[in-house]
């Protein structure tokens, strides 16, 4: 199999006949300006050793040097053998909670906006995992189904925020349901569901669910963002001041992390609970922990591994370029009189 490592180079090649027709109007004009001075024939004897062909001849060599140097640059290859690519990791989905209540600034910046920082950098940590993103408020919805593209997962990571889940409110149980039902059917694969959450769940059974989640070898760790004693939750607001969400009654809303249903939740998924504080979320020690679990083989491609040929065109580049240096512009006086196949008479 043949191919161009880097095709775009070939681009260049458009420039081929730009060069023939702007050289073609130079020679063009050097002729025109010769014949102001005479009769062609008088001036051809006035310069026995001018060549009319040779500076044709030159400038194609200096074309095709063009040519295969831009064929060099653009790395053709030539597929050299077939390789069975073995991958061996885990399925990880993370829930993610986009509820209001996750705007609290007692993280800062926000609860929000320092779980998606931490997500991003776990995603570059991983390497042959499949990781899954699912977003949750009062509903629960997939943002990132389980994928091994690490890029367009920290592309959609940036666009989360609460106004994607149409109903507030925090339904764990929704997040974990939905979990259960996105990873794929390979039963040996180990499973992992990573609850961000403050834990205020108001929507749903939660335990249930994650009692459920356990029974299908789903191991749930869950991590706490926000502080025990609370803080308000500052709204969107066109005045500029700030805006607190308020209860029916009109008060304040102060949300609170329940760290007692997240340590349930991790303890019948039979993970960890942590809790998040200002320097770290935790993910990198749920890191550490997930690496040591099984890991089996996800996924079988097939590569070709391609050798490279790019040194034949340089190579015969520069031996074309050696050539038309040797070519002068005038006549050999030493080899003008050789005539190899000429008949005496």
């Amino acid at each position: 199999m043949f191919r161009f490592a880097n095709p775009e180079y070939l681009y260049l090649l458009i420039l081929v006949p730009v060069l023939y027709i702007v050289w073609g109007l130079g020679r063009r004009i050097s002729v025109k300006r010769m014949n102001r001075f005479g009769d062609k024939e008088i001036l051809q004897g006035l310069m026995p050793d001018a060549s009319e062909p040779r500076p044709l001849v030159k400038f194609i060599f200096l074309l095709f040097v063009y040519i295969f140097l831009i064929i060099g640059i653009a790395r053709p290859q030539f597929g050299s053998k077939l390789q069975q690519v073995k991958r061996k990791g885990i399925e990880m989905i993370i829930a993610l909670d986009v509820s209001n209540s996750m705007l609290a600034q007692d993280i800062q910046p926000n609860r929000l906006e320092k779980a998606k920082q931490s997500i991003s950098k776990l995603v570059e940590r991983l390497v042959n995992d499949r990781i899954g993103l699912i977003v949750f408020a009062g509903q629960a919805y997939t943002q990132i189904p389980i994928t091994s593209d690490y890029v367009s997962a920290k592309m959609f990571l940036s666009s989360i925020s609460p106004g994607i889940v149409p109903v507030q409110g925090t339904a764990i149980g929704a997040a974990i349901k939905l979990a259960m039902n996105s990873y794929t059917s390979q039963e040996d694969m180990s499973k992992v569901l990573i609850i961000i959450t403050d834990g205020e769940n108001h929507e749903d059974d939660a335990l249930k669910m994650a009692n459920l989640a356990a029974e299908k070898g789903i191991k749930i760790y869950t991590i706490g963002v926000g502080l025990a004693k609370g803080s308000p939750v500052p709204m969107p607001s066109n005045s500029g001041q700030p805006v607190f969400l308020k209860d029916k009654d009109g008060k304040v809303v102060i949300s609170k992390l329940d760290e007692k249903t997240l340590q349930e939740l991790a303890a019948i998924g039979d993970g960890k609970y942590i809790r998040a504080n200002n320097t770290r979320l935790g993910l990198n020690a749920l890191f550490e922990d997930i690496n040591k679990l099984d890991k089996k083989e996800i996924d079988a491609r097939i590569y070709s591994e391609y050798a490279d040929i790019f040194q034949y065109p340089i190579g015969l580049a520069l031996l074309l370029l050696v050539i038309e240096f040797l070519i002068l512009d005038r006549k050999n006086r030493r080899l003008k009189h050789i005539r190899l196949f000429k008949v005496n008479k």
